[in-house]
């Protein structure tokens, strides 16, 4: 296999990742003759494929182990009526799929809004061209139209080389939904990539990227296979940490039967920095309300991930991951549940959550709208899922006065904050997370209006792209939102980008990395965490969350000044 060489980020020279063509290609766009030195020519965008044990594990259609190099990806026999029969199954199933199957007019509206395509310049990038992979085969054999005039309506026949295309550039996609804010007909380019996949693992084809962590959930109940003691000794460690910075011990509750709230957030808190120190934070906060509201709450090791990778691979295994949140929450007793700051969890729980798992609820006698004891609102827009995005309840506690902060402590930090895809286009969380952090930090500047709120670009990583592998595609796709980034440090002297996404934190600190180097990383309840003055914290603290020292302590030599 070859090797995209991902080791560097000077081996991506910028002059070369710059160097765009956006002319299109003489060819026709239907005229495609793929060979195996295709993908070797192409290190660096696209992802390793799933390994044979994962899709075994997952009970999932043809496990064997390929590789896009190879001639040939060992397809069943039968492959082209397993295809035709998964995309009738899925136009009789979802209303949408044909909705976004016929009423595209191809006028372009969302041809620029990809950051793929800005970002690399390849025409099948662009959001209207990539759903035609998949619509051009829908019109040619499920039209009337197509059956008759074939191509000259925009049908294709089906051949090998069409799956190995729908491969690429269905993994050249993050989901992220900008091209549909700018559609006139509202259609939802990601579903329409979320059925190419769904219809690519019918032949066993997936990455490894997304299908190992979606195994690992069903069998340890996180995408990073942590197993319950692991998290245990994790979050321990991080109350070591926090007790050095605060002279506090705080709580560990896991697994606690009764506690008000279940608080479920993405693996990749516990063990990917810099969202271990956004766990601190949730620590701390959750700490602090007890001792001066007597709010309780838990962590549980069945439910030990809130992140759902299921968006990524299938409708089936969305469903069964979103289930053990509502599951746990039903055993333990709990009233509702907060979510962390994770973006792809809140598209789940948002827009899917009771189609697929409303019926998990029933029987979950202690279920309440959830109300905050300490403020008293009531959050109407969980009534039905029961649960709430942790800024939510974090901005409604400052609102009203709950929390002492003391934002002189982030007075070195000058924060722009990213809207992260999911929890902002497809939740319309806006303010509340912007409110938290001009209450918690002194210094903050947007970034230009039309590369934010409904118009955010994608951190170039999501929906299971932010592999290493894959490098060269996440910095081009990082493109818009690293110069937006870039703006705001040039103009505004901005050192650090605050998001609410668990993937965004991670594939983001890459993406500054390249195109915005003095720009670091990170979480909304890292900064909250710094500038909460807790009860009973030392008289005196010296060092932020990351063991830095605060503004005014860089010369001090201990916390014991």
């Amino acid at each position: 296999m070859a090797d995209p060489k991902p080791d560097t980020m000077d081996y991506y020279k910028h002059d070369e990742v710059l160097d765009i063509d956006y002319t299109p290609p003489s060819e026709n766009w239907m005229d495609i003759k793929y060979d195996p030195a295709f993908y070797e020519r192409r290190a660096g965008s696209w992802i390793y494929t799933t390994k044979k044990q994962h899709i075994e594990y997952l009970g999932m259609p043809n496990p064997h182990d390929w590789s896009p190099t190879d001639e040939d990806w060992g397809l069943p026999d039968n492959w082209k009526e397993i295809i035709f029969n998964g995309i009738r199954e899925r136009l009789d199933k979802y209303r949408s799929f044909k909705i976004f199957m016929d009423c595209c007019v191809r006028c372009g509206a969302c041809a620029d809004k990809c950051h793929f395509y800005i970002g690399g310049g390849d025409p099948k990038n662009m959001p209207v061209l990539r759903a035609e992979l998949l619509r051009s085969i829908y019109r040619n054999d499920f039209t009337m139209a197509g059956k008759i005039l074939g191509r000259l309506v925009g049908g294709r026949k089906l051949t090998i080389n069409v799956i190995k295309e729908w491969f690429y550039y269905f993994y050249q996609c993050t989901e992220c939904r900008r091209c549909s804010v700018f559609c006139p007909y509202g259609i939802d380019t990601a579903e329409v990539t979320m059925m190419g996949r769904e219809l690519l693992h019918l032949l066993g084809l997936g990455v490894n990227w997304i299908m190992q962590p979606v195994a690992s959930c069903y069998r340890t109940g996180n995408h990073l296979g942590i197993l319950p003691h692991g998290l245990k000794d994790t979050l321990e460690f991080f109350a070591e940490d926090i007790e050095d910075v605060t002279g506090i011990e705080v709580d560990i509750p896991i697994n606690q039967k009764g506690a008000d709230i279940l608080f479920a957030t993405p693996s990749g808190d516990f063990l990917a920095e810099p969202g271990t120190f956004t766990c601190m934070g949730y620590m701390m906060l959750f700490h602090e309300l007890k001792e001066r509201y007597g709010l309780t709450y838990t962590w549980s090791t069945y439910c030990s991930e809130a992140g759902n990778f299921g968006l990524f691979t299938s409708k089936e295994a969305m469903k069964r991951l979103n289930a053990k949140i509502y599951t746990e929450a039903k055993r333990l007793g709990v009233k509702w549940i907060i979510g962390g700051e994770c973006g792809h969890m809140w598209r789940v729980l948002h827009q899917y959550m009771d189609t697929l798992n409303g019926e998990i609820k029933e029987g979950w006698k202690e279920a309440e709208e959830p109300k905050s004891p300490i403020t008293g609102t009531v959050f109407e827009n969980a009534k039905s899922t029961k649960m709430i995005h942790i800024t939510e309840f974090t901005s409604d506690l400052i609102k009203h006065g709950k929390l002492k902060l003391d934002p002189s402590r982030n007075d070195h930090l000058n924060v722009t904050f990213h809207d992260s895809c999911n929890p902002a286009r497809a939740m319309g969380i806006f303010e509340e997370p912007r409110y938290v952090i001009k209450n918690v930090c002194k210094n903050f500047h947007d970034m230009p209006p039309n590369t934010i709120r409904e118009q955010t670009f994608c951190c170039g990583g999501g929906a299971g792209l932010g592999t290493d592998e894959n490098m060269e595609m996440r910095l081009r796709g990082g493109l818009p939102r690293g110069n937006a980034v870039k703006y705001v440090h040039d103009k505004h002297g901005v050192n650090k980008l605050a998001c609410m996404c668990a993937i965004d934190r991670a594939t983001l600190t890459t993406v500054c990395e390249y195109w915005a180097p003095e720009v670091d990383v990170t979480g909304i309840h890292e900064l909250v965490g710094n500038a909460m003055v807790m009860k009973g914290e030392k008289e005196q603290r010296t060092k932020d969350l990351r063991l830095d020292p605060l503004p005014g302590f860089e010369d001090a030599e201990d916390d014991d000044v």
